[in-house]
């Protein structure tokens, strides 16, 4: 039995050294550098980037050119006072040639393109806001994620831990049996009860591979690439709730809320403007030349430079601009209720994750001192066993309680480090 166990573990190392040692650092590097969902938000970002300008905005001049050409066949036929002068004719060959520069400067419009020109910018920095939270939320997956494999594993040492105890006991009878101090039904439960957790370890296994599967799915990694992950949880205890309310409102999310009740702001002036006269100036430079094989002009040229002002004042368009802007007023009513709503989610969010996280950490204390003296008994029942002062039905109760607050503290150490990241992510304030 000994030289199976010694082989099985030997093979699980040889195996592990093929295994690329995946840390958390790596794993939350690969996220941000592959997710999708980021790569999305910093193409947004760009286009946001692109989009602030103050010629986006309209606040430039706007230049055109112009050109025709036009050639023509027609048939002519003129008459004059002086009838000498009269003429007509078929298949007269023309051409009319025209082209021009225009340009235009807007001077006023109601203050529009102000308004546009920081609603750009305000897009621009929610934008950005949005790619802050989505990185938070990327790392807060990614750590649970990873975690959650170092709880599995966790679980797995264990059953290892709770195997070595039934190999022992299963020693300890097969000697008794050899002295005559033992019956063959004692040694065919031991071997049951060392099957069943032979069992629940290859259980375990397929939930390790599985997690690690879903790990390297949320990392952008081929689903079969051999992971090794070595690693413990240790759970931060200083996370103050003070500290966190305070920081909520620096959350991305929620600046981008607030962005957004000034975006709309910004539309409702930019709505308005609609209702003010737009002013322009305009200059370029035009050149008409006609041209005719007969008739009363065979060449008209005109070609200068111009300039003007072009005032357009809206009159009556149906009330749509009126309407636009009470839109306009209404969704800006309507951000600051989804912030307030936000705000108040995330407050209470706070506030229940922290009554988690405090109490989990009360029940670690009593927990990790249930563990130990779990461990104690255990092997002290081994012991007594050994010396045959202890039944095997004493043996298995011990070792269900070993096993049991074995998996509770490692669910507690898991459940208060999920808590720990998540008031972090709420307070921006994840590192890794």
């Amino acid at each position: 039995m000994k030289k199976i166990a010694f082989l099985f573990f030997c093979s699980i190392s040889l195996a592990g050294v093929a295994q690329q040692k995946l840390s958390l650092t790596d794993a939350i590097n690969t996220a941000l550098k592959n997710s999708y969902d980021i790569q999305l938000s910093r193409n947004n970002l760009e286009i946001s980037s692109i989009n602030n300008y103050i010629g986006v905005a309209g606040g430039l001049p706007v230049v055109s050119g112009t050109a025709s050409d036009n050639e023509q066949v027609t048939s002519i036929n003129q008459k004059f006072a002086d009838a000498t002068r009269d003429t007509k004719r078929d298949n007269v060959g023309s051409n009319n040639l025209a082209a021009g520069v225009t340009g235009s400067f807007l001077l006023y419009n109601g203050l529009r393109v102000v308004a546009t020109k920081k609603r750009l910018e305000e897009l621009q920095s929610q934008n950005q806001q949005l790619l802050n939270a989505q990185v938070q939320a990327t790392i807060a997956s990614v750590m649970t994620k990873y975690y959650d494999v170092v709880r599995q594993q966790s679980y797995l040492k264990t059953i290892f831990q709770s195997i070595d105890v039934s190999k022992k006991r299963l020693e300890i009878l097969q000697v008794r049996k050899d002295i005559g101090l033992s019956n063959n039904a004692d040694i065919l439960q031991a071997q049951l009860d060392l099957n069943a957790l032979i069992q629940s370890q290859q259980s375990q296994d397929l939930v390790i591979g599985q997690a690690k599967t879903d790990l390297l799915n949320l990392i952008f990694m081929k689903p079969d690439s051999p992971i090794s992950i070595s690693d413990t949880i240790i759970v931060d205890k200083s996370v103050n709730l003070d500290t966190v309310r305070n920081r909520v409102s620096t959350h991305p999310l929620l600046m981008a809320a607030n962005q957004q009740i000034r975006i709309n702001e910004l539309i409702e002036k930019e709505t308005a403007a609609l209702r003010y006269p737009t002013l322009r100036a305009t200059t370029g430079y035009n050149f008409t030349s006609s041209k005719s094989a007969a008739g009363f002009s065979l060449l008209n040229q005109s070609y200068g430079p111009f300039v003007g002002i072009n005032l357009a004042v809206p009159i009556y368009n149906g009330n749509i601009s009126k309407r636009q802007q009470r839109v306009a007023s209404i969704n800006t009513r309507n951000a600051t209720i989804l912030r307030d709503n936000l705000a108040f989610d995330y407050e209470t969010g706070v506030v229940r994750t922290y009554q988690s996280y405090e109490n989990t950490l009360s029940q670690l204390q009593t927990e990790q001192k249930n563990y130990l003296l779990s461990t104690q008994l255990l092997d002290l029942v081994l012991q007594k066993f050994q010396l045959g002062q202890a039944t095997i039905i004493d043996v298995k109760q011990a070792q269900q309680s070993f096993e049991n607050e074995g998996y509770r503290l490692v669910n507690l150490n898991f459940a208060a480090k999920t808590a720990e990241i998540e008031l972090k992510r709420l307070a921006s304030q994840l590192a890794y």
